[in-house]
């Protein structure tokens, strides 16, 4: 009987030994996730939380820790990327602002300062400060209606749209500025209708700002091109030119929010850089994609895809 109670009281000795262990470490292991997630958060690092055991709980714990580590490791890094944008642009929109303003200002003090100005001098004068005042207003009303679009403060209704129909209408609205500088036109549209899912004062807008691409930086290739393609989920549309194109390095840069390029197609890159970023934008509201291949005076093609719509 007493050999039976002497095994029972070091059972439960070893169960107690086993459970303060076990505390302890568990206590430690705690302690340790504490520490190592206070050093992550004050010092920024994309360190994960890595601790051996066996505990399932505590395994738990851990995943859902690194999860949301890994979350806000995310946030800040776009967080940073976003601030360093927005900076960029202040700084390009500043700039952009600055030039013409510049100019106007230089304008105006001619008139007021200059009282032997003849009439012909004076109309030239005020016919350049018309010029300029309209390109500050344009940069302004670019600048906003991208904070417009990125805020979901717009109306773009997603309705049926004939791509085919408003392509050629678009082009037609281009044909004497591109008779006029002897470039070749390429068109390649279907007569039949073609219907896709989209808006069509986005659709207009996005070709305004590729056909004017196409036409005022490729114009060294003499031809430019538009291309109108139905297949089995969607329509694509090409906007192409043979001219001196865009590096392979800079294509997967060309769509971001304020991306400048110094050698750039777009005239709206080497300022504040949202010409294409609208463009995007704009395309995604229609639930479409962009693309972009150029193989410098061979060709360049920016392609729109929209999903179609079976009539």
């Amino acid at each position: 009987m007493v050999l039976f109670l002497l095994i029972i009281i070091l059972v439960l000795f070893g169960i107690i030994c086993f459970l303060v262990k076990q505390k302890k470490d568990q206590n430690t292991n705690l302690n340790y996730m504490h520490l190592k997630l206070q050093s992550i958060i004050n010092e920024q690092t994309n360190e994960k939380i890595l601790l051996p055991t066996t505990n399932q709980d505590l395994k738990l714990l851990l995943n859902a820790m690194n999860a949301l580590l890994d979350h806000n490791q995310k946030t800040l890094a776009t967080h940073r990327k976003m601030e360093g944008s927005m900076k960029k642009m202040l700084a390009n929109i500043s700039h952009d602002l600055k030039t013409p303003l510049t100019v106007v200002l230089g304008y105006i003090e001619m008139l007021q300062l200059n009282n032997l100005i003849s009439t012909e001098e004076q109309q030239r004068l005020l016919s350049g400060l018309h010029s300029k005042t309209l390109e500050v207003l344009q940069i302004i009303h670019t600048f906003f209606d991208l904070a417009k679009i990125e805020a979901g403060d717009t109306d773009y209704p997603i309705t049926k749209i004939n791509v085919s129909e408003i392509c050629r209408q678009k082009i037609l609205s281009f044909y004497d500025l591109v008779m006029s500088l002897g470039l070749d036109m390429q068109i390649t549209i279907p007569e039949i209708p073609v219907f896709a899912l989209g808006n069509t004062q986005a659709l207009n807008r996005i070709m305004d700002n590729l056909l004017s691409n196409a036409i005022t930086y490729g114009a060294d290739g003499n031809v430019i091109g538009l291309a109108v393609r139905s297949e089995d989920a969607n329509i694509y549309i090409d906007v192409w030119d043979c001219g001196k194109g865009i590096d392979e390095y800079h294509i997967d840069s060309v769509f971001e929010r304020m991306y400048t390029l110094e050698d750039s197609r777009n005239k709206l890159f080497q300022g504040s850089g949202l010409g294409l970023t609208i463009t995007k934008r704009l395309v995604e509201i229609m639930g479409g994609s962009i693309y972009l291949s150029s193989i410098p005076y061979e060709k360049t093609v920016f392609t729109i895809s929209l999903k179609k719509i079976i009539y």
